[in-house]
């Protein structure tokens, strides 16, 4: 009986080619090359064609892998050079769960199938694949599963002669023929830090293989990798609250526009040679603080007037109503009783008093705020922009932020049904997701991933599509299910760049970016922490490592927690080895001082050391007891509590 035949599907990626099949001249010459040079070892068997979009790319490349009857081998053509529409490797690399080093611009394996991807060219596509074709079997069907040991029990020598190769009968190079596409460009995948899920548990690390690092280190490679900030042009209201000015900012008009009284009283005319404004004076009109005008004052004429109402014209001063008195009424036609002669009983008045001259609070031009000013909640700063009628604004664009939580033990914490055992509710995403929303950024839920790194990945993968900084919590630690670190750098060719924290709570956050290839068309990075999944621990390293990453990017300076000087109202002894963030509560005292009060117990499990927490002791690493009364380095997480 004949052994099956491997099978080989074709992708071919082109824009035109998904419009008009007709124009696609490579599937047929990469057929003909397995079936001709094949050894009849190979039966094609699907041919597909997309447009060079990533999400296309992968959508049939996961469909074929991810299927029950998946190819041995794909093989994409097209989409590998520089333009902004060539995606190929960039939509590949991110799906390969195992990387070919060093084959074609981007190859590797993805459950049991090989995938390799090819020039947009005929010519450099069929070289390119028959100078590897004869060793490809032998590699398909180790990644199908076949038993290493009987494949290898030849030796060499034989797995050579099987594949018509050896000294005297060596492939043919690779030819790299690139239609403007260098595939030297395409560096060799780094060796992986992390533990490979598919070596089973019994080949896991048994120590980090990340070292520890300091919290200031921590820092400086996550400000590092934080984007620049990014300025955009929004509407002057509300939302505006927490964005940074990436524009000094002008008045356009003056404010007051209109000389305006500053109370409610009498607009009288006054001059420099008369000042004397006693007297019993005809009540000839009134100004509201409303739109319109009113008729002009002469001298001997008074006006009524309200608090913000523009000067008849003419007017000089305002008299304050406290300082006159009616002599004489009139009737009006509706009924009601007006003022007909008002005594002014003060002696001296000047030109200007109790006046808002046009102007006085801003001038036109003037500059009313400055580039890398923040707009804040207290009002001041929209109040001002609104007053001298600025509409829209330069602002440093706000990063989106998405949660997640990760674990197969994780409910939703409101879900009704009482708790199985080994179930924990889900307290992180709600925890991180109300700091990140309190320090005025947009949050995206994304939900809980469970421990199976095909749904890790692809949750992490939509993730990315709709936030710019994703925050997971749990999976970064040592067991055989901490699938975090190994997804992001295997499955999405992502950069640890720290894995281990040398501090208490907190030791396994984990911060990484992973390539993104925007809307536009353009690569960027998306920023990745990955924090313990301890409540304490999940918090506390939020509000250490991510709150300054967002700030950074957001145009805000100084970044991260205010410092404050705190008096320890109660014994504390550091941990000997780490230095330790010890949830507080700072009051200010009637003594004029900042009083420190531990939360109770610290175990990074323990939700109740968060209860009313609103800073960090900065303990270090002495194991030395810090005795009642002395003053320490404290960290604000929130409002400043009194007495």
């Amino acid at each position: 009986m004949s052994e099956a035949k491997l099978t080989a599907a074709i992708l071919i990626v082109s824009d035109t080619a998904s419009r008009d099949p007709s124009t696609d001249k490579a599937a047929p010459i990469l057929a003909d090359v397995f079936n001709q040079y094949g050894s009849n070892q190979w039966a094609v068997s699907e041919i597909q064609i997309v447009s060079d979009d990533v999400v296309a790319i992968q959508r049939q490349v996961v469909k074929w892998c991810d299927g029950e009857k998946s190819p041995n081998l794909i093989v994409t053509t097209g989409g590998t050079g520089f333009t902004l529409k060539d995606n190929t490797p960039e939509a590949i690399n991110p799906l390969l769960h195992k990387h070919a080093t060093g084959l074609m611009p981007v190859a590797g394996v993805r459950n049991r199938s090989i995938i390799i991807t090819l020039p947009g060219s005929p010519k450099g596509a069929k070289e390119n694949l028959l100078s590897i074709l004869k060793q490809l079997p032998h590699a398909c069907k180790q990644a199908a599963g076949e038993d290493s040991r009987v494949a290898h029990a030849g030796g060499l020598k034989t797995l050579e002669e099987q594949a018509g190769i050896g000294p005297n009968k060596m492939a043919q190079p690779l030819q790299h023929h690139s239609c403007g596409h260098d595939d030297s460009a395409h560096t060799a995948p780094k060796a992986y830090t992390s533990n490979d899920p598919s070596e089973g548990a019994a080949q896991r690390h048994r120590e980090s293989p990340y070292p520890k690092i300091s919290v200031e280190d921590a820092l400086q490679l996550i400000l590092e990798h934080t984007p620049t900030p990014q300025c955009i042009r929004v509407p002057v209201n509300s939302n505006l609250v927490g964005c940074v000015l990436a524009e000094d900012v002008q008045a356009e008009e003056p404010v007051p526009a209109f000389r305006a009284s500053i109370m409610d009283g009498y607009a009288v005319v006054v001059t420099q040679d008369n000042t004397n404004g006693k007297g019993i004076f005809p009540v000839t009109s009134v100004s509201h603080a409303s739109p319109g005008e009113t008729p002009a004052l002469q001298p001997g004429q008074i006006a009524r007037i309200t608090t913000g109402a523009p000067l008849p014209a003419g007017a000089t001063s305002v008299v304050q109503i406290e300082v006159t008195e009616i002599v004489t009424k009139i009737v009006t036609d509706n009924g009601e009783e007006e003022e007909r002669e008002v005594r002014i009983k003060k002696d001296t008045i000047m030109p200007g008093e109790n006046v808002r001259e046009v102007g006085s609070d801003v001038k036109a031009g003037e500059t009313i705020l400055r580039k890398g000013e923040l707009l804040t909640a207290v009002g001041g700063e929209l109040g001002l922009l609104a007053s001298v009628g600025r509409r829209e604004v330069l602002v440093y664009k706000k990063p989106r932020v998405g949660v997640l939580s990760t674990g197969d033990e994780i409910v939703p914490h409101d879900r009704p049904h009482s708790l199985r055992i080994g179930e924990v509710r889900d307290t992180n995403r709600p925890t991180v997701t109300a700091a990140v929303r309190g320090w005025g950024f947009e949050v995206v839920d994304l939900g809980i991933a469970k421990d199976k790194q095909d749904t890790l990945e692809q949750s992490l993968r939509d993730a990315m599509r709709k936030v710019d900084v994703i925050i997971t919590t749990g999976g970064v630690s040592m067991g055989e299910l901490d699938l975090l670190k190994p997804t992001i750098e295997r499955s999405l060719g992502g950069t640890i760049h720290f894995g281990r924290i040398s501090m208490k709570p907190g030791m396994p956050t984990t911060f990484a970016t992973v390539p993104f290839k925007n809307t536009a068309g353009d690569m960027e990075d998306r920023l990745f922490f990955s924090l313990p999944g301890n409540p304490a621990s999940a918090i506390v390293t939020s509000h250490l490592f991510v709150l300054p990453s967002l700030q950074r990017s957001s145009g805000v300076n100084p970044i991260g927690l205010p410092k404050i000087q705190v008096v320890l109202d109660h014994d504390v002894r550091p941990d000997p080895t780490r230095p330790e963030y010890h949830r507080v509560v700072v009051t200010a005292g009637n003594d004029g001082l900042l009083h420190a009060t531990s939360t109770g117990g610290q175990r990074s499990s323990r939700v109740g050391s968060l209860k009313g927490a609103n800073a960090l002791l900065c303990l270090p690493a002495t194991g030395e007891l810090i005795a009642t009364g002395e003053r320490i380095q404290a960290l604000m997480m929130g409002s400043l509590l009194s007495q």
